[in-house]
């Protein structure tokens, strides 16, 4: 199985992000549409700012899996009952539009999911906490600079917080440590008996 590190060390495509401003919401519509079906390309819209990442790397694709499959077998383990809603893309219609790498809904199926997960590999200077702010996303997750950063919204506005308000006893660090792992397989059975040992000392 190719790990990250042998990612890092094969000439990969690097992702880049360019960034319009002044777009009004019925231009970025047709510019949406225009790339509808490359699937290499990701949009994110907000305020008349615009920004266009290509190509997607295999970086960035690695690190979404690892997350996911991490998340999900956390939840497995703990009997929480969760929606895989994958990247589809979420709209403020007239304000803003992101495509998050990873949602879940907790507890419920729902149309607006509970979490998004965001891998940023390259930074742009749009701010997609106010992408997502409109739909009332309760959590925001990002990964980014090889760090695992999570926002809540308190009173319509975003606050980082230490730990997921849906997982509490979920510990930043120790899923960290998993999605730093050199092999995705190891990881995720590593990180299994570690939950399972938490379980059975009712932590």
């Amino acid at each position: 199985m190719m790990s990250l590190q042998t990612l890092k060390q094969n000439s990969f495509p690097v992702e880049n992000v360019v960034g319009l401003s002044g777009i009004s919401w019925e231009r970025f519509n047709k510019i949406q549409s225009d790339f509808d079906g490359v699937p290499s390309v990701k949009l994110t819209y907000t305020k008349g700012l615009l920004e266009i990442m290509a190509p997607i790397s295999d970086e960035h694709e690695y690190v979404k899996s690892n997350v996911g499959e991490l998340l999900g077998t956390y939840m497995r383990e703990k009997h929480i009952r969760f929606y895989k809603r994958g990247g589809f893309t979420l709209k403020k219609e007239g304000y803003s539009s992101g495509e998050p790498d990873e949602s879940y809904c907790i507890g419920t199926n729902k149309e607006i999911p509970d979490i998004v997960i965001e891998v940023i590999i390259t930074s742009g200077t749009l701010n997609k906490l106010e992408v997502y702010k409109p739909l009332n996303i309760p959590e925001v997750w990002f990964w980014k600079k090889k760090q695992l950063q999570i926002f809540h919204l308190t009173d319509g506005e975003y606050q980082q917080v230490t730990r997921s308000h849906f997982f509490s006893d979920l510990d930043l660090e120790t899923l960290q440590h998993y999605i730093d792992y050199s092999d995705q397989y190891d990881a995720v059975i590593e990180f299994q008996k570690t939950i399972r040992e938490m379980n059975k000392n009712g932590k």
